[in-house]
């Protein structure tokens, strides 16, 4: 990232991010419920993919792409974000991912599918579960390519938008593989569904920080980078800003 890039500016990337994912992916499940299933279900997964990794392409430089609150909690319960940062990052998404159901309801005034509203077509306590590990599935991948030095570098985007896609195949039909609160929360208060909310709101941060803690385990000690850009901190480990978590990983 460019230090020089002030918290309000990478909070509004955030904000940007939180509205394509919605925008997109959202919008693809409405127009396959007006289209009679033109995308599909894998067509869906697919968008979600998509707009996940060009987000993470186009704001990781400057914000470290969370486009999550589940993402932005548990990086600060592993000490990559300070509090502070945390709060404007997670309220910068809320409002991305509101604005975005919000232009769907006004180009879908009736709006179909709920507006991509996410209901579990099971038990709300195998749906937390779903969640829970779908999650962790995704924050171990995202933890890997954002935090350590020995994985993927410039392909953290397309492991990242992977990750989203091949979640949403299997766990769409279930829950709508949602990983997000903000996903979640944005076309609920647009569309007024609210069936089983907090299962989207619980199962994606219990299962970040559990994905978080989980590969910090596997992967015992952080090996320092050889050459650092750009670094601002004597400790890699301090809370500092984590804008250049996918972007700069050379940086750890």
């Amino acid at each position: 990232m460019d230090p020089a890039v002030t918290l309000w500016r990478r909070a509004l990337a955030e904000a940007l991010a939180a509205f394509a994912l919605v925008f997109a992916g959202c919008g693809a499940i409405v127009a396959d419920e007006r289209y009679d299933g033109a995308l599909g279900a894998v067509g869906v997964a697919l968008t979600f993919g998509l707009i996940i990794m060009v987000m993470v392409y186009a704001t990781g430089h400057i914000s470290g792409a969370h486009i999550n609150p589940a993402v932005t909690i548990a990086f600060t319960l592993t000490r990559h974000l300070r509090g502070r940062e945390a709060v404007a990052y997670v309220g910068a998404q809320l409002a991305g991912a509101a604005a975005g159901a919000a232009l769907l309801l006004g180009v879908w005034t009736d709006a179909p599918a709920d507006l991509g509203a996410t209901v579990p077509s099971v038990g709300a306590g195998s749906a937390l579960l779903y969640e829970l590990v779908l999650t962790a599935i995704l924050m171990f991948v995202i933890m890997a390519v954002a935090t350590d030095t020995r994985a993927v570098g410039a392909g953290a985007a397309i492991a990242i938008g992977a990750t989203v896609a091949l979640d949403a195949l299997f766990g769409g039909p279930v829950t709508g593989a949602s990983m997000n609160p903000a996903r979640s929360l944005g076309p609920a208060l647009l569309s007024g569904t609210w069936t089983d909310l907090w299962v989207y709101l619980a199962g994606p941060l219990a299962g970040a920080a559990l994905g978080a803690l989980a590969y910090q385990g596997v992967r015992g000690h952080r090996p320092a980078a050889s050459e650092p850009i750009e670094s601002t901190r004597s400790n890699p480990d301090d809370a500092g800003p984590v804008a250049d978590e996918v972007a700069q990983l050379n940086e750890r």
